[in-house]
């Protein structure tokens, strides 16, 4: 059945376009437009049609990296994905990289193979993040020291074939034995490598790019600072047109004045993510990541053991709110770092992050004061 949205304020692809309406159908934006032109369209007697007055349109948002919520972490198995899922879409996050901490090889290995057989079934999941092993355990975070391991072939390949083509992403320590191979081989396989949870400079964090890694994971944290002397990797990515910078637009992870700083920087090349944990919308208490002891007080998430952040509470919604109240970036701007950034660092520009005739029909409504008012994944309200 048709789903048509009319008379909304659409945000996307850097735009504002007033009295704008769209046709979702069969998956895909079938018809788009503004004015009246929509009318014709709901004569269908099956039509079901959407009067966005006073609201906000905009594609769904892509989550590159995000770790459960609802109480569920997606390291857990099959329903502790579908539980996690739900927050996020309700919040307007309609694809998903489900992300992993640290584990062994073989526990890896099950898990990005369950992934791989979730995505070939649900449209929301895009496949899977490994956040480790292959990390600098003096930048660790929130991942088990003593798993932490160089990248070795043998791992590499395990890795690669469990996952069936779906493994989106990898975070690698540049600066470990076997990263640059490590690097150049996923990246073959078709996944994308980033910089993160690393003790590497800026040069060799340039050099990181320069062999394939086109990501920075979880942009300023679990890696050196801007330092007069020292750069370190957020210039290096400041100053590569090829790399998407993750940020965590919290307030807790990032201050309000340094997220606007990456977005000056790197205009077009921020993805706004969630990182969250079990704990995204979901009450305070003791937690586990990844087997080690989380405690969220007011939302925020620690280590039990040191105090370290580990991971977030976000959603992307909240998100979008913070970088527009807090850190004052433009509306179009924010939303671009939820849709078309994201879609574009997974090679997916061409059929995700845009409300455009043949993409996806992925869609969020939002209300005067950003809260989320209804969503649609591939045509299906949520």
């Amino acid at each position: 059945m048709p789903t048509i949205i009319h008379s909304a304020t659409l945000i996307d692809h850097s735009r504002r376009v007033s009295d704008a309406w769209v046709c979702l159908d069969g998956g895909l934006v079938t018809h788009a437009g503004r004015g009246d032109g929509w009318r014709e369209l709901s004569a269908a007697p099956t039509a079901d049609v959407v009067d966005a007055s006073r609201l906000v349109l905009t594609p769904g948002f892509i989550d590159l990296h995000g770790h459960g919520g609802n109480g569920a972490a997606f390291d857990d198995g099959a329903d502790a994905i579908s539980r996690a899922l739900l927050v996020h879409r309700r919040s307007g996050t309609t694809r998903s990289v489900l992300s992993l901490v640290t584990a062994s090889i073989e526990d890896l290995a099950a898990r990005v193979a369950e992934i791989a057989r979730l995505t070939a079934s649900d449209p929301s999941i895009l496949g899977s993040h490994l956040e480790g092993p292959f990390l600098d355990p003096g930048h660790k975070g929130a991942h088990t020291e003593s798993l932490l391991r160089p990248a070795d072939a043998s791992s590499i390949e395990h890795l690669i074939e469990a996952a069936a083509g779906t493994l989106r992403q990898v975070t690698i320590a540049p600066e470990r034995p076997g990263a640059h191979d490590a690097i150049a081989r996923f990246t073959e396989s078709g996944a994308r490598v980033a910089v993160g949870h690393t003790d590497a400079d800026y040069d060799q964090t340039r050099a990181a790019f320069d062999a394939g890694a086109s990501i920075l994971t979880h942009t300023f944290n679990a890696m050196h600072g801007l330092q007069h002397r020292s750069p370190g990797p957020v210039a290096a990515a400041f100053d590569d047109e090829r790399v998407t910078l993750e940020l965590i637009a919290d307030g807790v992870h990032v201050h309000p004045r340094m997220l606007r700083l990456a977005f000056a920087e790197a205009p077009g090349r921020v993805a706004l993510v969630t990182d969250a944990m079990a704990a995204a919308g979901a009450a305070d208490g003791r937690y586990s990541l990844g087997g080690l002891a989380v405690d969220v007080r007011e939302g925020i998430a620690r280590l039990a053991d040191g105090g370290s952040i580990a991971g977030s509470t976000l959603t992307q919604d909240e998100a979008l709110r913070v970088m527009t109240r807090d850190a004052g970036v433009p509306l179009e701007v924010a939303v671009e770092a939820l849709t078309a950034t994201p879609a574009r660092a997974l090679g997916r520009e061409n059929d995700l992050g845009h409300l455009g005739v043949g993409f996806a029909a992925d869609a969020v409504l939002l209300d005067e004061s950003l809260q989320v008012a209804a969503v649609w994944v591939a045509g299906t309200r949520v």
